[in-house]
């Protein structure tokens, strides 16, 4: 693809790709033991039948539509459909508990519902008791009481009444719904418009574009209910015309690699983690002669990263690079052109790791507020300590804080129902991220500092510690709770027993408030400490709690629980 399109919205870029390539496989998973595809014109046909059975189940324009699923072919079906009908998608995770669904039922008012499993519809059902109930479910699954998907892909006509209504619909209806942690606990939904998702795809395209980008394999296996997996990995990889194939889950993502050889995937920091540990590992218990090999290629590796050659590494490298960058590379099917990793921050010796074997690691940064990319390296020019440049049509400044400021068509119209806190965050135009960074003389953004007390896992999952604390001294056991995890797999708490309180009476506390968290939020691990006063400077004079000041003070400690 020399040239991007310019489509009016989402709903008409997919239908026309599916015009364009109508025989070609665009979505494969893994059914009745083995993988199958879903060529780009069944994929229309089905999503302009869905579409014309929620119309006809009552959905309208505007309407807010819940998505509970796990990544499926399903899913962009469901979504299409939506948006040809002007019906606005709530992607809701598949870890969310009963009050977590209420919530965003009440909050987006939400009569609709799409849901792929009876474990999962339960959850939605009653979640919807609480908030007045659904006037349409539609499951995946055939399920008592709901309407059956395959009774809306049955309408096998043709869809050309649906394309031509979806290229009436302009950039700037919203597209959807994704609610995301606030400082002050409650999620809140972030109103992404057509544009601010296309924009994004633009501007990633133009980024990507010296990895020659043209029949693309996308092994999926984020959850496609954050706003990341969501633009990048459904709607920016399906507008190249990749073939999307939709993971087992991480249980089986390595043999998914090996089997279906993809050439561009995202990724979360921790999973990058996680390789580079279990290699480590594994070499240690090789012979020597394997482990020195593997030294050596590693160092070789990363003094071709850091510019630092010496004279012979350019004679050496090819060598090495057969014997063991091959290996390393083929554990992610040998077809790689590009990890792309976003969500939390990359830990530059992790992503260094990686470079040094061959695999391109791009870094991006951006958030939900954003749709969500702002940033990203360049692939041909990768600094990994840096989240690159911004994408083509952003403009990004510094405020004099320090703050990052963003404008451009890639931002969202505001929060769900609350005008205050929108106006709190774009002001003039500008989104206001809350992060703190630098822009250095070659045009890379560097985060030096969050800003805002949201939790960003190594998972890329936010957590609002406001909302986790709150329920710790919710319990009677616990006087003060300060939790941490930025940049970990999980979260760790700091508390002060109530007087009288005991470690067990504290540990039951705590088991007690995890039961009523998503798995995200859960508190691993915890530690006992003494209380939080304005004489030891980890109050305030009006008594809040200086979280910064506790979590520094308590560093080492926190070091420990996360291990």
């Amino acid at each position: 693809m020399q040239k991007y399109p310019r489509w009016p919205n989402l709903a008409t870029m997919m239908f026309d790709r599916a015009k364009s390539w109508p025989d070609r496989p665009m979505l494969r998973a893994w059914r009745g033991g083995a993988w199958q595809s879903m060529s780009w014109g069944v994929f229309a046909r089905q999503a302009a039948s869905v579409a014309r059975g929620l119309r006809a189940a009552g959905v309208k324009a505007g309407d807010r539509v819940l998505i509970v699923a796990e990544n499926r072919p399903e899913y962009p079906i469901a979504e299409t459909a939506l948006l040809a009908i002007q019906a606005v998608p709530v992607p809701a995770y598949t870890t969310n508990t009963v009050t977590d669904h209420a919530h965003v039922l009440r909050d987006a008012g939400v009569r609709a519902a799409i849901v792929s499993s009876a474990a999962l519809a339960g959850r939605v059902r009653a979640a919807a008791e609480q908030t007045g109930g659904l006037d349409v479910l539609v499951t995946m699954e055939d399920i008592p009481g709901a309407t059956a998907w395959g009774s809306l892909i049955a309408d096998d006509r043709p869809a050309d009444d649906i394309v031509a209504e979806a290229e009436k619909i302009d950039g700037e209806t919203l597209a959807c719904l994704i609610y995301t942690s606030g400082t002050g606990g409650a999620a809140k939904g972030v109103m992404l418009p057509h544009r601010a998702i296309l924009s994004n795809c633009r501007g990633a395209f133009e980024l990507l574009r010296p990895l020659g980008l043209g029949n693309e394999i996308y092994l999926s296996f984020l959850p496609l209910s954050h706003s990341y997996e969501h633009t990048c990995g459904q709607f920016f990889l399906l507008s190249l015309g990749a073939e999307v194939v939709y993971a087992r889950g991480l249980e089986h993502l390595a043999a998914d690699l090996a089997a279906v050889r993809p050439t561009i995937i995202t990724v979360v920091p921790r999973i990058l983690e996680v390789f580079c540990d279990r290699a480590r590992a594994q070499m240690a218990r090789e012979k020597p002669l394997r482990q020195w090999l593997f030294g050596v290629a590693l160092e070789c590796g990363l003094r071709r990263v850091d510019g630092a050659q010496r004279w012979f590494d350019p004679l050496l490298h090819p060598l090495l690079d057969r014997l063991v960058g091959n290996k390393i590379r083929a554990r992610f099917g040998g077809h790689l052109k590009a990890l792309v990793s976003g969500g939390a921050r990359l830990d530059p010796d992790v992503g260094k790791f990686f470079l040094a074997f061959g695999l391109k690691i791009i870094q991006g940064y951006g958030q939900t507020e954003a749709g969500p990319v702002i940033s990203a390296n360049p692939p041909e020019a990768i600094r990994v300590e840096t989240v690159g440049h911004v994408l083509e049509g952003v403009d990004l400044r510094i405020a004099d804080d320090g703050e990052i400021l963003v404008r451009g068509d890639l931002v969202m119209q505001g929060y769900w129902g609350q005008p205050a806190a929108t106006a709190a965050v774009i002001r003039d135009g500008w989104l206001h991220t809350g992060d703190i960074g630098a822009i250095d003389t070659d045009r890379y953004l560097r985060i030096t500092d969050r800003k805002k007390d949201i939790i960003v896992l190594s998972g890329g999952d936010n957590v609002s510690p406001a909302r986790v604390e709150g329920m710790l001294t919710g319990e009677g056991e616990i006087a003060q709770a300060v939790v941490a995890g930025e940049g970990q797999a999980g979260v760790c708490a700091l508390l002060v027993p109530a007087e009288g309180a005991g470690m067990a009476g504290v540990a039951a506390a705590v088991a007690r408030v995890n039961a009523r968290l998503s798995v995200i939020e859960r508190v691993r691990k915890h530690a006992l400490v003494e209380p939080f006063t304005v004489e030891n400077g980890l109050l305030t004079a009006t008594h809040k709690i200086r979280r910064g000041l506790v979590i520094k003070a308590y560093a080492e400690l926190l070091a420990r629980l996360h291990v």
